[in-house]
């Protein structure tokens, strides 16, 4: 009963949600349709216009060419009897040349404005278009948000990692939207098994990102949840939150030959460097090659320090960042190594798993994820 109550409480909180993004985009989408017929009627109005414009253009270019002619009559005139004419017949000739030329010079002003105005029509034209565009951009954005909106995992109650997930019937792996307590909301991969939830903390599959990176990058993150990803010590501590959890740790060879050990793990905060603690032996075919140390294993960076071998940076020597102890046994954010280098001092900086393959065997793949110890 107290399963079928929680489902009816999400279901009921799925529908609100809906209901409210559905009134959400009935009104953009009328927001839109009134902006889009607003545009039609100025396309109408601009239409008008440049129908007027090409009919003056018209009229102009026909006064134009009558002009011409009659100005040639009249200089066909002048110059055949200039001698002919009387003075004052002469100077009503002049008369009508000037006013000829009047009229010329009017009807360029007159072509030069229509000019002017159709390439305001024209810069108007373009605008209509581009507000065009961009009402269909937002239409198709919005469509898109529709359809994300269904495919798209959120969460809106406090869930914590993706267990939580999985217990409220949520059975397909993918990007979900977390909500920790005491947390900003955390966008995750969740790796969603017949029987448990898995909140993906690493992926390493093709060398599209470069893992040697610096200690704020590792803890606030890096990389693309879909494909190659560290998801940051901060949000796994936010995931984890002092609680004991199992770290499950995939990897596959050159061969594609598949190994996968399990710890019974707890990852502490800032305060303590991320240090990692290991609960108990791994359960696996694989011999451990992360510390058994009682102690915690701080996480260590090529800019801050805190493996545990003296006067030596072991991810300054090796690349990435990892619990390193003494350098040798494992370092699963190395780098990525399509072909194995040939210098032997390359080789120690890939990606390895000491018990499998040994210590200068590049992995061609890991996941690391965690789940609540159940």
């Amino acid at each position: 009963m107290r399963d079928i109550s929680i489902k009816l409480r999400v279901f009921n909180g799925s529908v609100n949600e809906l209901a409210a993004l559905t009134r959400r985009l009935h009104e953009e989408s009328e927001a839109l349709k009134a902006r889009a017929n607003s545009l039609e009627e100025r396309e109408n109005r601009i239409l008008n216009m440049s129908s007027d414009l090409q009919e003056k253009a018209r009229d102009r270019q026909r006064m134009h060419d009558r002009l011409i002619n009659l100005e040639k009559k009249v200089e066909n005139m002048v110059q055949k009897d200039r001698h002919a004419l009387p003075s004052d017949e002469h100077s009503d000739a002049r008369t009508i040349q000037l006013l000829l030329e009047e009229q010329n010079q009017r009807i360029d002003e007159l072509g030069l404005r229509i000019k002017q105005q159709q390439e305001k029509l024209d810069k108007q034209n373009l605008r209509i278009r581009a507000l065009q565009d961009q009402i269909q951009i937002r239409k198709e954005n919005l469509n898109q948000s529709v359809v994300q909106t269904k495919q798209q995992h959120t969460l809106t109650e406090t869930v914590a990692n993706c267990h939580d997930v999985f217990l409220r019937g949520e059975t397909a792996s993918g990007v979900y939207t977390l909500q920790p307590p005491d947390s900003p909301p955390l966008r995750v991969y969740c790796h969603m098994t017949a029987d448990a939830g898995w909140t993906v903390i690493q992926r390493r599959l093709d060398g599209s990102v470069d893992f040697d990176q610096l200690w704020n990058e590792y803890q606030n993150g890096f990389g693309n949840l879909d494909g190659e990803f560290w998801l940051g010590l901060e949000k796994m501590y936010h995931v984890t939150k002092d609680e004991d959890v199992i770290l499950k740790i995939e990897m596959t060879d050159w061969r594609d030959e598949h190994q996968s050990v399990q710890y019974r793990v707890r990852l502490n905060g800032e305060h303590s460097n991320y240090s990692l603690q290991i609960l108990e032996s791994p359960d696996g075919n694989l011999e451990s090659s992360l510390s058994t140390e009682s102690s915690s294993l701080p996480f260590s960076t090529r800019d801050k320090d805190n493996d545990r071998k003296d006067d030596f940076n072991c991810a300054k020597h090796l690349s990435g960042g990892w619990w390193f102890s003494n350098c040798g046994r494992s370092n699963l954010n190395g780098r990525y190594f399509i072909t194995p280098p040939k210098q032997r001092h390359q080789r120690k900086q890939g990606m390895f798993w000491k018990t499998w393959h040994g210590r200068y065997y590049s992995l061609k793949s890991t996941v690391m994820m965690i789940s609540p110890v159940r």
